[in-house]
């Protein structure tokens, strides 16, 4: 695991904490595959009934490090070929990983929450959110939508007006406003302490019954995810291939 990804297991709960700070945790490839690889070893760790996802420094993630990312062309393709015995790519997997935990996951938001980090958080089985927090899904900022999960998480959580609505102006939005149309799960003045306390609480239930809650309701509510996946990727690659010709922003 890279330096900017830090895992620490306490009391049957797991405290991951992206650490770049001085770049408001913005997402580097390298930082995608350490997410994939931390969720693993939180799967296989024996004993874990929580985790707390946060960031580290004035912000939870201003989504991908777009201009690090660029400097390495041949990486994002080999990363955004998907796996086919997962049904996602390095991007999708670096959010869905979570999803895929037999254990709730709780994010802890603070400062930006911006582009893949809001996927990262909307991943989460729940966010909790500082009143300060900001939101957008930016990738229309640059010409594209979002595709690491993004649009399976948003249609489990909110009305496909307000996910049009975000998606095709790219505005920052408010925890108040975040609440109120269902982004986020609470506001709270100490978001990582009341993750904390969410995750004591929820470890004092059966795990066995909390996994299959999860399972359940992630496998039934509305679409297959794989399927949604698939058509991220499928409206991703014409607007990546545009961008190409154009020689980028």
């Amino acid at each position: 695991m890279g330096d900017h990804i830090t895992l620490r297991f306490e009391s049957e709960r797991a405290y991951v904490a992206l650490n770049r700070p001085g770049k408001h945790n913005g997402l580097t490839l390298e930082m995608l595959r350490d997410l994939v690889a931390t969720a693993k070893e939180i799967a296989a760790h024996d004993g874990t009934r929580a985790v707390v996802l946060s960031g580290n420094g004035p912000s939870f993630s201003s989504g991908l490090d777009i201009a690090a990312a660029a400097r390495d062309p041949l990486a994002i393709v080999r990363e955004f070929l998907p796996r086919p015995w997962r049904g996602t790519n390095t991007f999708q997997e670096a959010c869905w990983a979570w999803r895929r935990l037999d254990v709730p996951v709780i994010a802890a938001v603070h400062g930006r929450c911006y582009g893949g980090g809001l996927q990262l958080a909307l991943a989460a089985d729940f966010r909790i959110a500082a009143p300060t927090a900001e939101f957008s899904v930016m990738e229309a900022v640059h010409g594209l939508i979002p595709d690491m999960s993004g649009v399976a998480t948003l249609s489990q959580l909110i009305g496909i007006d307000q996910a049009k609505l975000l998606t095709m102006t790219a505005d920052p939005v408010d925890a108040a406003y975040a609440d109120r149309i269902g982004l986020i799960t609470a506001i709270d003045d100490d978001p990582s302490a009341a993750a904390a306390a969410l995750a004591d609480r929820v470890a004092t239930r059966d795990p066995r019954a909390v996994a299959a809650a999860k399972r359940l309701f992630d496998s039934s509510w509305h679409r297959r995810p794989r399927a949604i996946l698939a058509a991220e990727r499928a409206a991703q690659i014409p607007l990546l291939l545009s961008k190409s010709r154009k020689g980028g922003d």
